[in-house]
């Protein structure tokens, strides 16, 4: 048996229950982990509202990291004993939990278990982005929403580590700064100026190579506005409410522009690819380069609080549930 957190109904966070639920012994390619951290993702919140659907009653999380107990029939290259860090694997939420070895990744000496639950998930997603759905080139303008959010601060590291220009929007003062502390040339208050008049300003006219836009509805437009000739809108995310559909005319009419809706599962097709971007973070972690913020540790009793306060907007960095 394991302590986990329950939805046994959709709804809000008034819905997470938690409750004792059966996990048994690994099955063939599962490892059997001690959680030492869960992550708290925006897609645990829309599978706990039902836009996502899943079969009731389920543990909520995708995303963790803890020390392996038991390997299953077939698994090599894992043994107990073993700190590992996974994403993709729902029943996160939980003091202990099976997971498939194919989407786990050893974690290195040097990375906290808390460390390596905050960074598989949003951090992966901030490393494909930057690498793979846009390759930032060095002298790139940036435009990097929420940047002192979760996967906001990652990418902007990743993005000036990258030679760019980054302009990263936020909602206060304090997250402000903590944009500019993650190396933001720029930093503009989208709740007291037109974001994408702005951007225009401080790009000469021009507009921004690429748009990093996770929060979606409210910012969608002002993104596509924020974009020069042959731009990209990465929208992996959609925190303020889901995009209406968009007319293929405004790419034409705003300059030949490219729109995609990234997400992590097509960006970890093999193991190799899931190996080269998570040691790509580890190693930026260890050596300093890259610094991942761990914005809000919660009890994993403490699930729903962690969900109103992410959706509140009253979080920056990334937050995890400690079983």
């Amino acid at each position: 048996m394991s302590t986990a957190v329950q939805v046994t109904r959709t709804g809000g966070p008034e819905v997470l229950e938690v409750a004792d639920v059966e996990v048994g012994a690994p099955e063939a390619g599962e490892l059997l982990v001690d959680v030492a951290a869960a992550g708290v993702n925006f897609i645990d919140t829309y599978q706990r509202e039902g836009i996502y659907p899943l079969d009731l009653p389920f543990v909520l999380g995708l995303e963790g990291a803890g020390t392996v107990t038991e390997v299953g029939e077939g698994v090599t290259g894992f043994a107990p004993g073993d700190r590992v860090a996974w994403n993709g694997s729902l029943g996160s939420y939980a003091a202990r939990k099976r997971v498939p070895a194919a989407i786990a990744v050893k974690v290195p000496d040097g990375v906290s278990d808390e460390v390596a639950a905050a960074v598989m998930l949003q951090g992966v997603t901030a490393h494909y982005l930057v690498r793979s759905t846009y390759e930032v080139k060095p002298g790139d303008d940036v435009l990097v929403h929420a940047a002192a959010g979760g996967v906001g601060l990652l990418l902007v590291q990743l993005a000036k580590s990258r030679g760019a220009q980054v302009i990263g929007t936020v909602s206060t003062e304090e997250k402000a700064q903590l944009a500019r502390g993650a190396g933001a040339d720029h930093v503009i208050r989208y709740d007291q100026e037109d974001f994408a008049k702005t951007t225009r300003e401080l790009t000469g006219g021009k507009g921004v190579a690429v748009v990093y836009d996770g929060v979606g509805k409210d910012t969608v437009d002002g993104s596509l506005a924020s974009l020069k000739i042959r731009g990209t809108l990465a929208l992996f995310g959609a925190a303020s409410g889901p995009v209406p559909p968009i007319d293929p005319q405004r790419l034409n009419s705003g300059g030949s522009l490219f729109l995609t809706r990234p997400t992590s599962a097509h960006y970890v097709l093999t193991r190799e690819e899931l190996d080269w971007r998570a040691d790509e973070l580890f190693q930026a972690v260890v050596d300093g380069s890259l610094d991942v913020r761990i914005g809000g540790r919660y009890p994993l009793a403490d699930a729903r609080q962690a969900h109103e306060d992410l959706q509140g907007r009253k979080t920056t960095g990334k937050l995890i549930l400690i079983p």
